[in-house]
């Protein structure tokens, strides 16, 4: 389930700022950042930009560097009624994951009274407008049934050894994977010819392993493997174009291991 936060009146989201900040001038500064007006680019000729609505009276800016942190502040609340006893975590055993306005309810049972206690806290009590082109109901045991959340991609297969059971597989989905594959393509490309295969490969270094780190949990070998062969494959169209004849590793070294050599970390 995915909200809405271009409808948070700024009272309220003003009011639990409150509660964690006391500095006047920090506050006066938030508030100010909220209320700024939207700047879009005019149409035609001539450019430039316009004031788009006046000040603002709802909402956080989209892409704005705090509408993370502000949006946390807000849904701490959610949080806080969800888990109290007389919430759905103990009337319904369901459990809650979020992430800012991301998040996903896990029950045995998704019953119509945990589906209208979150409409109603989320629209009625939070003022949030629900996105409901990506809030759904999922019965992952289901055939074909999957989720997304987080860049993981959630299934049950069927046991690989031949076994009359299935598994949940955890593993990278394909949104991600193209989501990596396009800042790769950013990072290796033309722009930056001009760099040392060392130089370029250590900036490499330190960025695949952050992704992996992220990505350690569950079945991620394959899309790892994925991400491996493209870096390869970057690393070479990169080779070859700095080079004024047609590039080629030392005889009897393959790309994977000449790369490698050159300080390459595979994952």
């Amino acid at each position: 389930m995915k909200g809405y936060f271009d409808s948070i009146p700024h009272e309220r989201l003003m009011a639990c700022v409150r509660m964690r900040v006391a500095e006047r001038s920090v506050l006066k500064l938030i508030a100010m950042w909220l209320k700024a007006p939207v700047a879009e680019p005019r149409k035609g000729k001539g450019g430039g930009g316009a004031p788009w609505g006046g000040c603002n009276r709802k909402g956080t800016p989209q892409g704005g560097v705090i509408s993370p942190l502000l949006s946390n502040l807000y849904l701490h609340w959610f949080d806080k009624v969800f888990n109290r006893s007389s919430g759905p975590a103990h009337w319904a055993k369901a459990k809650l994951v979020r992430y800012a306005d991301d998040f996903v309810v896990l029950a045995r049972y998704q019953g119509k009274p945990l589906g209208e206690w979150i409409e109603a806290k989320l629209e009625g009590w939070l003022k949030l407008k629900i996105n409901r082109d990506k809030t759904r109901v999922i019965e992952l045991r289901e055939p074909g049934a999957k989720l997304n959340f987080l860049g993981y991609l959630f299934r049950y297969d069927h046991d690989r050894k031949g076994r009359g059971h299935k598994y949940l597989n955890v593993t990278i989905s394909e949104k991600a994977l193209k989501r990596e594959r396009q800042r790769l393509r950013e990072r290796i490309n033309r722009q930056v010819c001009f760099k040392p295969l060392p130089e370029l490969i250590e900036e490499l270094n330190r960025h695949l392993r952050g992704w992996a780190n992220y990505f350690s949990y569950g079945y991620s070998r394959k899309g790892i493997r994925q991400i491996n062969s493209y870096v390869r494959q970057r690393l070479t169209q990169h080779m070859r174009r700095r080079s004024q004849r047609p590039f080629r590793p030392p005889e009897g070294v393959s790309y994977y291991e000449h790369f490698k050599r050159m300080g390459l970390v595979y994952l």
